[in-house]
């Protein structure tokens, strides 16, 4: 814990600037809260930024892909995505209930306006970035 390698590519950023300033801002909050939780995560030791179907992505070498973003389609909420054939969203409904709203099977959504639960959606996140590892640990281990 706490030795993160960060391999960041370059065009994460561009993308980020693009967006209105306050959805830049709330992306780079869950950034934060991504990196926060790869250094929190035993067994995590580096962390690839990158883009994905023109989204911030971050992977490790023992989870699954999570995404963020915001799309003018749902102008009030952003998201952070999960691979949606994953057990990931099932078990955060599982687990957290009502606390996230979710979209399916692949996001949970925040609306502009609304305080990010840090704790509870780093938990899922680290689940999501060691999803190889718990995927057969009831309730992803949460």
């Amino acid at each position: 814990m706490g030795n993160l390698i960060l391999n960041s590519n370059s065009e994460v950023e561009d993308v980020i600037k693009r967006y209105p300033e306050n959805i830049q801002e709330k992306l780079y909050n869950l950034r934060r809260l991504i990196i926060e939780s790869a250094k929190e995560t035993d067994g995590i030791n580096s962390l690839e930024e990158t883009l994905k179907w023109g989204e911030p992505s971050f992977l490790t070498k023992t989870g699954s892909t999570i995404r963020i973003d915001w799309k003018e389609k749902n102008p009030e909420y952003y998201a952070i995505y999960f691979k949606c054939t994953s057990k990931l969203v099932i078990t955060f409904k599982e687990v957290f209930g009502d606390m996230f709203r979710y979209e399916g099977t692949r996001a949970i959504l925040f609306k502009l306006d609304e305080t990010v639960p840090e704790k509870e959606l780093k938990s899922c996140i680290a689940a999501a970035l060691t999803y190889h590892k718990v995927k057969n640990i009831p309730n992803l281990g949460l």
